[in-house]
C-alpha cells in the first residue's frame, strides 16, 4: 500500500465516521450523536460511558453533568471544560480532583473555591447561590 492509498483510505474512514450519528450501546439517550455506552443522556455529542448528562461534548465516564466539554470522571458539573475526577464544579476549566468550585481555572485537589480563592463551606454556598442567580444559572 502506498502512502497516498493509505492517506486516502484514512481520510475516507474519518469522513464516514463524522457523518455517522449512531450511538453505539447507548440506552435511553435522546438527541445524542456519536456517543457510546451512555445511559439516559440528552443532547450530548461524542461522549463515552456517561450517564444522565445533558448538552455535553467529548466527555467520558461523567454523571449528571450539563453543558460540559472534554471532562472525564466528573459528576454534577455545569458549564465546565477539560476537568477530571471532580464533582460539583460550575464554569470551571482544567481542574482535577476538585469538589465544589465555581469559576476556577487550573486547580488540583481543592474544595470550596470561587475564582481560585478558598472560602469556608457555609460562605461558599451563600456566595454561589447569589452568583448563580446573578448569572442566570438557577
Amino acid at each position: 500500500m502506498t502512502r497516498k492509498e493509505f492517506t486516502d483510505r484514512l481520510q475516507e474512514l474519518q469522513r464516514s465516521h463524522q457523518s455517522a450519528a449512531d450511538n453505539v450501546g447507548c440506552h435511553g439517550c435522546k438527541g445524542c450523536e456519536l456517543c457510546a455506552a451512555c445511559m439516559f443522556c440528552t443532547g450530548c455529542h461524542a461522549c463515552y460511558r456517561c450517564t444522565h448528562c445533558a448538552g455535553s461534548t467529548d466527555c467520558s465516564h461523567c454523571s449528571h453533568c450539563k453543558d460540559c466539554k472534554g471532562c472525564h470522571a466528573c459528576a454534577y458539573c455545569v458549564r465546565s471544560e477539560l476537568c477530571s475526577g471532580s464533582n460539583y464544579l460550575v464554569m470551571c476549566k482544567s481542574c482535577s480532583d476538585c469538589t465544589y468550585c465555581f469559576g476556577c481555572v487550573g486547580l488540583q485537589k481543592k474544595d470550596f473555591h470561587i475564582l481560585n480563592q478558598p472560602y469556608p463551606r457555609t460562605e461558599y454556598f451563600e456566595i454561589v447561590r447569589e452568583l448563580s442567580r446573578e448569572l442566570g444559572l438557577s
